[in-house]
């Protein structure tokens, strides 16, 4: 048995594959935030690889060591020998709304993306305040809240956006994208182990980037290479030190009121993640204190932001599975570590010239597949129907925002189309929007009520309907903008699905004498 005071290994062997799983998965969110502020918003160079990536590095950097720390305290406390940090990096859903519903607007007004960078850094400094004040009242969430109503919400998010996108490029390339995803499956999954040891996320990544490139020479141009664009990318070799973005930040408060549309529900939006994450982790053994994450992402994220990184922190989902893949304590810190050497000496562009994407995103897919099927797996087998009820609001989300990326492709919205003509052919944009609104939370709230009733504590299931009707009063869930009477008949609705459940509390009457159905039917 393990000594309660033995020194835990910092690194091990199991960490090279979560290293290399994990490290690949934050280099293709910082290559997809690169090519964002540079093609979308037209964000310099100067600014883009001079000030927002090395601000970037320092706070993942400060965030993934961090998350070590507490991993090397659980281990001296626990005496064991199988702790795995939180994995913790740019929020992914935020990246998009930060860009798009931010600062894109802003540069359209101004045609100034050094204003719409200012109005970024001031969204992130609101965020990191709702974040740091959520820590006070984020373990009591956590603790009346099932684990079938965290994990089913948290599924739905893996299945929709972390899952469908890396899986539908898989197959619009499939040379690179399914290969590469056998290649982890095998190894991941099938337990293959590849000559000389090396992890299986390095050898996707290598076998992607020789096909692409063999490719590229035959004319055959899978995974869009160029040597144009790989030799361009040593031009920005250089080192580059974050410095205080201060004036730049307190500049876009100008646009305060466009922002706290979306800086507070998102803020709320990563509290509730950053719990499902948190309750993932302890599904998976590891019971980190829920103040000190969401505390610390918020703080990390207040850094970053003071420093000019207009992307919010946030602990990602997938503990899991760098944890199934042999991770512990170092992969987390060397990969902090590593990004901090990446943004700091201008190397990121050239990696985006000489990796294929496509080569990368099977282990989204492969991260996406294990936390989908943990809430099924850690939950009592008859939780299972309320974490399905908990998936629909993100696959509702998910299904709307295809369709209006789709329509504005085509220069058009939904509501010029016309929702009941939209209707006539089955797309139920009006009920998917309803529904998909404030997502994550609608899908805990509903996951909650459908948990307690399959218990029969229809008091509890009665609360947490009531907070129901409170949020979507409010317009937290199933709206998309923070008001008052949003959405009056859901509220309606959400009142009298309490008042029937606190009816059934008081005077319902049981089949089979009350006894609970068996877990196995």
């Amino acid at each position: 048995m393990t000594s309660m005071t033995a020194r835990p290994k910092f690194f091990v062997p199991g960490d090279w594959n979560a290293l290399f799983g994990f490290g690949t998965n934050i280099l293709v969110n910082v290559l997809v935030l690169t090519g964002l502020l540079k093609y979308v918003i037209g964000m310099p160079d100067a600014v883009l690889f001079g000030r927002i990536l090395p601000a970037l590095g320092l706070m993942l950097c400060l965030s993934t060591c961090y998350y070590a720390r507490l991993a090397w305290n659980l281990a001296r406390k626990t005496g064991r020998t199988d702790v795995c940090a939180l994995p913790s990096g740019v929020s992914v859903p935020h990246m998009f709304v930060v860009t798009f519903v931010v600062m894109l607007p802003i540069k359209i007004a101004t045609g100034d993306p050094l204003a719409a960078w200012g109005a970024g850094l001031t969204w992130v400094f609101v965020q990191s305040f709702v974040l740091m004040a959520g820590s006070l009242v984020g373990p009591a969430i956590r603790r009346i809240t099932p684990r079938a109503a965290l994990l089913g919400s948290l599924a739905g998010i893996s299945i929709t956006f972390i899952s469908m996108s890396p899986a539908a490029q898989m197959f619009a390339t499939p040379v690179i994208g399914v290969v590469c995803f056998m290649v982890i499956l095998a190894s991941w999954f099938g337990g293959v182990r590849y000559p000389g040891g090396v992890p299986g996320g390095l050898v996707a990544i290598a076998v992607g980037t020789f096909i692409a490139w063999v490719s590229t020479a035959l004319g055959l141009g899978y995974g869009g290479m160029s040597l144009g664009a790989l030799g361009a990318a040593f031009s920005g070799f250089g080192i580059s030190l974050p410095t205080p973005a201060v004036s730049e930040l307190f500049g876009g408060f100008k646009y305060l009121g466009v922002i706290l549309v979306t800086a507070i529900p998102f803020g709320l939006y990563d509290l509730i993640e950053a719990l499902d994450n948190v309750e993932s982790a302890a599904a998976a053994g590891d019971s980190y204190p829920t103040v000190r994450v969401l505390g610390a992402d918020g703080v990390v994220s207040l850094i970053g932001c003071l420093m000019g990184n207009p992307f919010i922190n946030a602990v990602y989902i997938g503990h899991p599975g760098w944890k199934a893949m042999g991770g512990r304590i170092g992969y987390s810190a060397v990969t902090g570590l590593v990004v901090l050497v990446l943004t700091w000496l201008g190397i990121i562009s050239l990696l985006s010239a000489l990796i294929p994407v496509i080569a990368i995103l099977p282990i989204l897919l492969y991260i996406g597949m294990l936390i989908g099927s943990q809430a099924f797996q850690e939950t009592p087998h008859r939780h299972a129907p309320a974490i399905v009820l908990a998936l629909l609001p993100q696959l509702a989300a998910w299904g709307k925002t295809q369709i209006d990326n789709a329509l504005g492709a085509a220069g058009t919205t939904a509501s010029a189309v016309g929702l009941g003509k939209l209707a006539s052919v089955g797309v139920l944009y009006g009920g998917l929007e309803v529904l998909g609104g404030g997502a994550t939370l609608a899908g805990i709230v509903l996951g909650a009520i459908t948990v307690f009733i399959i218990e029969r504590q229809f008091d509890r299931a009665a609360l947490f309907a009531l907070a129901g009707a409170v949020f979507t009063f409010f317009g937290f869930i199933h709206n998309e903008a923070i008001g008052i009477a949003r959405s009056p008949e859901v509220t309606v609705g959400y009142l009298g699905v309490a008042l029937l459940l606190f009816l059934c509390a008081k005077f319902a009457r049981f089949e089979n004498g009350g006894a609970m159905p068996d877990p196995a039917d």
